[in-house]
């Protein structure tokens, strides 16, 4: 099926470009979905971009966002912090809303599910809100870099080593991090929500999508990835994950 693919471009965080693909399928979409990456992953990351495929090929519009300070999008990583994530989110809802159509569906992968959860409350028009190998709180992703948090305490700074690529963490990431009361974000969703886990997951544990689950009030439901990673990088789980968002979302777009 023919699809579009636009390149876009957007003020974000402190009037920082945001660097975004809108994919959408060759007839009037049914919703429009937007998705947020994990954890220094960018939008160009596998899982995002075959989850999104796989949304546009069931009919989805899809908009997947660089955060500040990653990919192509402006600022400085070492700058940003979970709360400008937050608020990239809802500054991409209001592009879409300006200019195409508010999106219906959140989707946020790892760090990006915690960041979908605290940001689902400022974006009204969502009829649904999915994670995918998402820690219940944002200060789980101190454990990626778990050696260097004593430094960036003491000296306010610190190079770190991500999945192999060199990153800076200044102590404003550490202290935004701390200052979350994400079980509160979770507990007054309002918009139905789709937990997505791998119960062999070793980056985030089951018990992580456990707790998001036992907080939040229904409607919920929680769908095992079986013998996933953490990255999805087995192309047939991203797929079966687009699959399941779709007909999961299908239910509520109705209403």
């Amino acid at each position: 099926m023919a699809k579009s693919r636009i390149k876009l471009e957007y003020p974000g965080t402190n009037g920082l470009k945001i660097a975004a693909i809108l994919e959408t399928p060759a007839n009037e979409p049914k919703a429009y979905a937007l998705y947020a990456h994990c954890f220094t992953c960018g939008k160009d990351n596998m899982a995002a971009s075959r989850i999104s495929r796989g949304l546009v090929a069931q009919g989805f519009a899809v908009l997947r966002l660089d955060f500040t300070g990653i990919g192509a999008s402006e600022g400085a990583f070492e700058d940003s912090n979970f709360s400008s994530n937050v608020q990239d989110l809802i500054h991409s809802a209001d592009y879409l809303r300006e200019h195409y159509c508010a999106p219906a569906v959140i989707i946020g992968h790892s760090f990006g599910g915690a960041a979908v959860l605290a940001a689902a409350s400022g974006i009204k028009e969502l009829a649904g809100v999915v994670t995918v190998a998402a820690p219940s709180n944002p200060k789980h992703v101190c454990k990626q870099f778990a050696e260097h948090v004593d430094t960036i305490k003491e000296h306010g700074i610190s190079d770190v080593s991500l999945s192999g690529r060199p990153f800076v963490i200044k102590k404003q990431f550490l202290d935004d991090i701390a200052g979350q009361n994400q079980d509160e974000k979770i507990r007054k969703l309002k918009t139905p929500l789709l937990v997505f886990h791998s119960p062999v997951d070793q980056t985030v544990r089951i018990i992580e999508a456990e707790h998001i689950y036992n907080t939040a009030m229904h409607p919920k439901s929680f769908i095992s990835l079986d013998k996933a990673d953490h990255l999805l990088s087995n192309a047939k789980d991203a797929e079966y994950v687009a699959q399941a968002i779709s007909a999961w979302v299908n239910r509520y777009l109705a209403r």
